[in-house]
């Protein structure tokens, strides 16, 4: 599986706190399953296109 977030992009959101080596793991695997709830959404209404109201 390819990396879904960027680590720099969320360090740097979280830049007051530590981040744990495993947290980026956790949050790809969160990532992955929000994105495909929202494809399975799109696909349910009938659409290819994944939009803003799937998530």
């Amino acid at each position: 599986m390819a990396d879904l977030i960027v680590k720099a992009a969320v360090k740097e959101e979280l830049d007051d706190k530590n981040v744990a080596s495993d947290f980026y793991e956790a949050l790809d695997e969160e990532v992955s399953e929000l994105l495909e709830d929202a494809a399975a959404r799109a696909e349910s209404n009938g659409r290819k296109t994944v939009q803003p109201r799937d998530l």
